[in-house]
């Protein structure tokens, strides 16, 4: 009477093991279905441009860039185009009294290995912005849209700092609003009439060797003796 049951519960354990075996295939397999792939080296696909800079610059071969080689309907020439690269002017014009200045060249064209550059912007670096600001002076900035004669619009900032006049004996030489303001409508006339007038290419020769910041230097004496007059693109 008692001996059919106990036979029923163990073949019904015994089943019971075999289907959880059954079932959970990972038991029986050991690890994970679709193991992670070996990754090879990124750079093994990668190829070298070299960097032509425009011909405004005395250093023509000016660096190289990375970029993936063509597979598929990824074309490398494309990924290439409208990169923009920093460089110091120091290296392009091979002096060192430029060092303080940053010149951004946009990748436009590529012919084989060569990647062919236009002008994309000046900044002035960290450093030096740091060393012109100080205190018992007064900082005057101004900003122009301009539009060249080729067609490119280009903002142009402009930074200004008060000067002492010759036998000063006040220790500071803060300029008040008017002529600040006065000051300011005179640097966007200038960088107006400078940029206005000539092609990006000649508004970049203009840039490096600080034509326009000297000529509104010469032209605010009367309104306020100015100094450390740099222009940004």
């Amino acid at each position: 009477f008692w001996l059919k049951p106990l036979a029923t519960e163990t073949s019904e354990k015994l089943s019971c093991a075999a289907m959880a075996v059954g079932k959970n295939k990972r038991l029986t397999k050991g690890g994970k279905k679709g193991g992670k792939k070996k990754q090879g080296d990124p750079f093994m696909k990668k190829e070298w441009y070299d960097i032509k800079a425009p011909t405004m610059f005395s250093t023509r071969q000016c660096g190289k860039t990375l970029v993936t080689r063509t597979s598929g309907t990824k074309i490398a020439s494309e990924a290439l185009k409208g990169r923009v690269l920093e460089l110091n002017l120091a290296d392009l014009n091979n002096d060192e009294d430029q060092s303080y200045k940053k010149i951004k060249l946009c990748i436009e064209e590529i012919q084989g290995r060569n990647c062919l550059t236009d002008f994309h912007g000046m900044e002035l670096t960290r450093d030096k912005q740091c060393a012109l600001i100080r205190k018992g002076q007064t900082l005057i900035e101004g900003h122009a849209d301009v539009k060249t004669t080729d067609g490119f619009v280009v903002r142009l900032f402009c930074i200004s700092f008060t000067k002492r006049r010759q036998e000063q004996v006040k220790s500071n030489c803060y300029a008040r609003s008017a002529q600040i303001r006065k000051i300011r409508k005179k640097m966007v006339e200038i960088m107006t009439k400078e940029a206005g007038t000539v092609q990006l290419r000649e508004l970049v020769k203009k840039l490096i060797p600080e034509v326009i910041g000297k000529e509104i230097e010469k032209q605010t004496q009367g309104i306020f003796p100015l100094k450390d007059t740099h222009i940004r693109k």
